[in-house]
């Protein structure tokens, strides 16, 4: 990206709630944080924007980006106020649950955990479809290769954007599985990146449960798959990943279980439901109210 005619973009936000930057970086190596700062490479269409995110001691964030064109920087800093999450009001999630007797005391101990996001909804499903039924570090891997394969790359920060739609829908199987992508979940991607290269799903439209629907078509994406996506790359805090082994081992403890107790996946929605419409936020809380870190991970 060169910085030969580019604008800048500086928003200062005054978050909703309690609010920190995220402290660990997610293992794909997309955003990084170098002395303080968050950077992060996306893409408006063709139109690279570099953003970077700081908070002050005052506790306000600024948001600044750069960009060929105004506009495309702007969109960029609205993308990063998304996957943090600075502009969530959980006030009443807090005042409901600060005395539950689950997660009343991680709730007390930490107002500003969120769950991390991702600027881009495809992004989400990209990810969400690569950690399906593999250890997160593995996961990882695939994450890395997949956007030094075929994501686009600054030059002068050497930061990288996730692979397209388009890009993907492109690929044969071979070449995704050539990265350690099983095989089937290889061919669930293309399809899933055609479909939304080909505008027949819309990850971005209102009407989210069409194309969740749309998703649940597809061989290989299941319940797990699109409420990953929904919490990750919609913001939709209430769409908790059921089906995840981390939850189904931690209602099967608090029910008595014993250590190696599973509890089904109609179980762990149903222990959960007292805590709508935020059960993903709860959920969080449990597992690090619970010292298990399988999902927390996704918490800054």
């Amino acid at each position: 990206m060169s910085s030969a005619a580019e604008v800048e973009v500086r928003v200062e936000v005054r978050p909703r709630w309690h609010f920190r930057l995220p402290r660990r970086m997610g293992r794909d190596r997309l955003m990084r944080r170098r002395d303080g700062v968050v950077h992060r490479l996306l893409h408006d269409g063709e139109e690279p924007v570099l953003v970077r995110v700081a908070q002050l001691a005052s506790g306000r964030v600024v948001f600044a980006a750069r960009a060929r064109h105004r506009a495309s920087a702007g969109r960029g800093v609205e993308r990063l106020r998304f996957a943090l999450g600075v502009d969530q009001d959980l006030r009443a999630f807090h005042e409901r649950f600060r005395d539950d007797p689950l997660i009343g005391a991680a709730v007390r101990a930490d107002p500003a955990l969120r769950l991390i996001g991702r600027p881009d909804p495809f992004e989400a499903l990209t990810w969400a479809i690569c950690e399906q039924l593999i250890e997160y570090e593995r996961a990882a891997t695939i994450q890395r290769a997949l956007s030094a394969h075929f994501g686009r790359r600054c030059s002068r920060t050497g930061l990288r954007d996730a692979p397209t739609p388009a890009v993907l829908a492109a690929q044969a199987p071979a070449k995704l599985a050539a990265l350690d992508l099983a095989a089937g979940r290889s061919m669930t991607l293309i399809r899933a990146a055609r479909e939304v290269a080909a505008g027949r799903i819309d990850l971005r439209h209102p009407d989210l449960e069409r194309g969740w629907r749309r998703l649940r078509a597809i061989p290989g994406i299941g319940s797990w798959t699109v409420q990953t996506l929904a919490v990750t790359g919609q913001g939709q805090l209430d769409q908790l990943p059921a089906g995840d082994l981390a939850y189904s081992k931690l209602v099967g403890r608090l029910r008595g279980g014993g250590a190696r107790s599973r509890a089904l996946e109609p179980e762990v929605e149903s222990f959960f439901e007292p805590y709508a419409p935020w059960r993903a936020l709860a959920g969080a809380y449990a597992l690090r109210r619970a010292g298990d870190q399988a999902l927390a991970r996704l918490a800054a």
